[in-house]
């Protein structure tokens, strides 16, 4: 595989910069649209422009847990935000609001929807990364199968 370094470097500054804007939409987008989902695609195409660099090594090398891991333990965290108000007489995916005042900060208003974004940027990040582990590597040659 040929490496050029001058898209080496470039991808790993723009990599940091699509990570931070993609928590900015996460965290923005319960107030306002896009949120989880559009965070996401934005994490995903950093994970594709680590691809397009360096290969399955460099997409591997993102995160330490495995892809599957992710897009479960995502699914989970949305499908219990989004069940959570049935067990208190609500109706599903009802919001609710709390204000907290922070030290150093002051008053900080919270909200349900935001682990329920989290769920679902976990879940759209986990699913980028198990179609580039399903598609990205390179297929086994069956002559290397059947050498013992």
């Amino acid at each position: 595989m040929i490496r050029l370094v001058l898209l080496d470097r470039s991808v790993r500054v723009i990599f940091h910069a699509l990570q931070l804007g993609s928590i900015y939409l996460l965290f923005a987008g319960h107030n306002q649209p896009g949120g989880g989902f559009v965070g996401g695609l934005v994490a995903g195409s950093a994970v594709a422009l680590r691809y397009i660099a360096g290969g399955m090594p460099d997409v591997r090398m993102v995160s330490r847990f495995r892809p599957w891991t992710i897009l479960g333990s995502g699914l989970l965290l949305a499908a219990v935000t989004a069940c959570t108000p049935l067990l208190l007489g609500g109706d599903v995916l009802e919001s609710a609001y709390r204000t907290v005042s922070v030290p150093l900060v002051g008053k900080v208003s919270l909200s349900s929807a935001l682990p329920f974004d989290v769920g679902v940027y976990l879940l759209v990040v986990g699913l980028v990364l198990m179609v580039f582990e399903a598609f990205g590597d390179e297929p086994v040659r069956e002559e290397a199968e059947a050498s013992p």
